[in-house]
């Protein structure tokens, strides 16, 4: 018996020892938080509350759609920030109609909660980024800052898809664009929470490119560009695909694995969906651990749905979930 139960004990220490080992060198990814209630998203924007806790996730639709949660998993359906058209809308972009509104992003400075979003029509450069804010997510009080930024057709850059950062120095910026015009990044001031100077391209990608997020990463030291590449918006045939770079500055330049520069389009995948989940893009990363995104439900005939799962980071330095 003794030597039947030390037979034993060997073979069990080898294979923890196998695990273990398995686990260091290819590291397991993140599950998909098992995410409940109302999920329906399109371009998340997520947030905690600072007091409350309460999970906020903004998204585009009719007068920017609003998700909560009180525990991060179970979500529902609150009001909508708009119900009527600002009439600045209309003075930048004339052909939009309605209450649609595109790619929301939320950000907290100095107390204040700064909401950004899109004004545009599909194919069209004709588009104006906003700003609405408040000080209490909660209190469903928000007021209007009026146009952030805005583009024609005599402009390089499509002002859509917002995104707010803070740098290693305190300075912030905004990265925004989408398509053959590329990603841009322009200074904001820390009064007005709008553009101080000339905007800068930072990005192209062939195929689509659009819904940056600009984070800053203190643990290496780099500044990480995600985008969505690809196309979205068509259910289950979107090729919608979540890439990233990174550089040791704000304005970049940003390469990717590779070394090659997202000027030239480069951009490496860390997520291209499954056999579930099509067309993964839209995304927003929360602090430096945790990302949101949508995709597109294979279960749901093509429903755009949202994911959030914890962000890791390898010994190389590069983000995975």
């Amino acid at each position: 018996m003794m030597k039947i139960s030390s037979k034993r004990s060997k073979l069990t220490i080898l294979l923890l020892s196998l695990m273990l080992l398995l686990s260091v060198v290819f590291p397991v990814n993140a599950a998909t938080w098992n995410l409940t209630g109302d999920t329906n998203v399109h371009d998340p924007a997520y947030i905690v509350e600072n007091g409350t806790g309460t999970r906020w996730v903004f998204s585009t639709g009719e007068g920017i759609q609003v998700l909560y949660s009180t525990d991060g998993v179970n979500y529902k359906r609150s009001g909508k920030i708009f119900n009527s058209r600002p009439s600045w809308w209309s003075n930048y972009v004339p052909n939009h109609t309605g209450l649609d509104v595109w790619a929301p992003d939320i950000y907290y400075y100095n107390g204040t909660y700064y909401l950004y979003y899109s004004i545009s029509t599909f194919g069209s450069k004709i588009s104006a980024i906003g700003l609405v804010t408040t000080t209490s997510i909660s209190g469903g009080v928000w007021t209007d800052k009026g146009m952030v930024t805005y583009s024609n057709n005599s402009t390089n850059y499509n002002a859509i898809d917002a995104n707010i950062t803070q740098a290693a120095n305190g300075a912030l910026w905004m990265v925004f664009g989408s398509w053959s015009n590329g990603i841009y990044i322009t200074s904001i001031s820390s009064s007005t929470m709008k553009p101080t100077g000339n905007s800068y391209r930072i990005a192209t990608k062939s195929g689509g490119i659009e819904g940056p997020s600009l984070v800053y990463n203190s643990n290496t030291g780099y500044y990480y560009l995600f985008v969505s590449i690809g196309v979205c918006c068509s259910g289950t045939s979107s090729t919608y695909k979540v890439a990233v770079g990174r550089s040791t500055s704000p304005t970049g330049p940003y390469y990717d694995k590779n070394g090659i520069d997202m000027k030239n389009g480069g951009a490496s995948v860390i997520d291209s969906g499954n056999g579930a989940w099509v067309g993964p893009g839209g995304q927003d990363v929360y602090g430096t651990n945790v990302i949101a995104r949508h995709a597109y439900s294979v279960a749901e005939n093509g429903a755009p749905k949202l994911l959030i799962s914890d962000l890791y980071w390898d010994s190389n330095g590069w983000p995975y979930y």
